[in-house]
């Protein structure tokens, strides 16, 4: 019977035909592997990131609820008043009820993530609402205000009594974070946010001697005079004085004492007494004061430096100041020299980036280094102290720049990021840190990626949102023209009033 052979008339093996099949599965082999590794590629081009966790009010069909910015609804819209969040990285929510806008009563409770009620040996639990001169927002941070029994007291977030409800009231002070004014029998007291007592309740009122509770307090005697205390309990002038501006710096105070404005610093040691009508700032040995209307600087020991002619003046930087003439701006040094010209219609300096921003008479703005060198034009859209980067509008796009004016790509300097906008041909779309487009450029507006992973975009007129992988959460479907500022968690948006920082569909 014959049989087929795998050896040749030599009885060996063909080689040749061995090597060809080896070759051939392993052309197989290395295809799947390649397709493998790019549909690999493909998919880890948008890693999974863990965006932080918040919890935010929402709005539906007039009742109030919670969710996370996973979008899990916590608490289902249900209420008929807003939800206050203490601390919105916090699942604590108080919830109020029964509120008479009349008569300013209401009832209050606390529930967390389970909906379930805490500290409920309470009356009542409100968070404690602040706001500064520019009327910028907050709620004092871990502490709330408790009624017991008709008296009012505090603890903080865990529910630990920090101060007995013993008191009439407990108010904070306008503007100065960490300070509270408690009554008790008519007389004020002071506490900060621990519940520690700075002042018994012998005062008639206490004040913000600044907006920085560091530099102290104003106090007022049953007599009326004032004095200033600090933080640390302690009395630095005593109350005689007839009155104390809100001027802090060196060490020093303003005060009128006898008719007579002067500064007197912690020693007691008396500067410049009947030399000026106000003070708006004090630097060093330099005193930014006003006589007639005009502003100018003189030192603590009586040299003049700027003389009285500016409509205002503000410490800038170094021996450097802003002045304002007529309706316009420039910048000046301590000898009176002209640094900047009086050609602008508005500058500021800002501290913490340290640059100059000055404000043309059309509208746009220079930012200015040290030097006074215009090293960005454009439209300020955001400057962001926390990651310390500037967003500016040039044209119809926006640049990003540090805090040493250098031009920045987004993907530079928004590193925590999955996503990064990008714009071509007019159209707007979205790239990862590799540049490779994960979003095609199909949205006439979108934004950059939230804190918490998601993207706003719009298409024809209407805004809509993307996940942290370019997923489409919502169609656009939202006309959100009188919004100041398009957010999304998800399918909630930001609403109008941004001061009350709420979502909704």
């Amino acid at each position: 019977m014959s049989r087929g052979r795998r050896y040749n008339e030599e009885k060996k093996l063909n080689m040749k035909k061995v090597w060809a099949v080896i070759i051939a599965i392993l052309v197989i082999i290395m295809f799947f592997v390649v397709i493998g590794n790019l549909l690999s590629d493909q998919g880890s081009q948008i890693k999974e990131k863990t965006f932080a966790i918040a919890y935010y009010p929402v709005l539906e069909n007039g009742k109030w609820g919670v969710i996370d910015t996973k979008e899990n609804v916590i608490i289902e819209p249900q209420y008929n008043e807003m939800i206050v969040i203490p601390d919105y990285t916090k699942p604590l929510f108080i919830v109020t009820s029964n509120v008479d806008y009349q008569t300013g009563t209401f009832d209050s409770k606390v529930v967390n993530q389970d909906n379930q009620q805490m500290y409920t040996q309470y009356q009542k639990v409100e968070a404690i609402y602040n706001h500064d001169e520019s009327n910028n927002l907050w709620y004092e941070e871990n502490v709330l205000k408790v009624q017991k029994e008709g008296k009012y007291g505090l603890i903080n977030l865990e529910g630990e009594e920090l101060l007995p409800c013993e008191y009439d009231d407990i108010q904070p002070i306008e503007g100065v974070k960490k300070s509270f004014v408690t009554t008790k029998d008519g007389k004020k007291g002071l506490v900060d946010n621990t519940g520690m007592i700075i002042a018994e309740n012998i005062y008639q009122d206490i004040t913000g001697l600044t907006q920085k509770y560091e530099d102290g307090y104003i106090i007022t005697a049953e007599d009326g005079k004032k004095g200033v205390i600090k933080s640390d309990r302690t009395i630095v002038l005593e109350p005689k004085y007839e009155e104390i501006q809100s001027v802090y710096g060196n060490q020093c105070y303003v005060v009128r004492e006898n008719g007579a404005n002067k500064i007197v610093n912690e020693k007691q040691e008396t500067f410049l007494e009947g030399r000026f009508s106000q003070v708006k700032e004090i630097n060093g040995d330099n005193v930014t004061y006003q006589n007639d209307g005009k502003y100018g600087v003189i030192t603590l020991q009586g040299e003049e430096k700027i003389a009285p002619e500016y409509d205002d003046l503000a410490f800038a930087f170094s021996e450097y100041y802003i002045a304002k003439k007529g309706e316009n701006y420039g910048i000046i040094s301590l000898s009176n020299e002209t640094k900047l010209d009086f050609t602008y219609s508005y500058i500021s300096y800002e501290k913490q980036a340290d640059f100059i921003q000055a404000q043309t008479q059309n509208l746009e703005t220079q930012l200015l280094d040290r030097n006074f060198e215009v090293k960005v034009t454009g439209v300020v859209s955001e400057i962001n102290t926390n990651k310390n980067y500037i967003k500016v509008r040039q044209g119809d796009n926006y640049q990003y720049y540090n805090f040493k004016l250098e031009q920045k790509s987004n993907t530079e300097i928004l590193q925590g990021n999955t996503l990064f906008l990008s714009k071509k041909d007019g159209k707007y779309g979205y790239v990862d840190a590799d540049g490779q487009v994960i979003v095609n450029y199909i949205y006439d507006d979108a934004t950059e990626q939230n804190n918490y992973g998601y993207v706003s975009v719009k298409k024809d007129g209407k805004w809509g949102s993307l996940n942290q992988k370019g997923e489409v959460v919502i169609e656009p479907t939202y006309t959100l023209e009188n919004n100041l500022m398009v957010d999304f968690i998800g399918k909630w948006h930001l609403a109008e009033d941004i001061n009350a920082n709420y979502y909704t569909k």
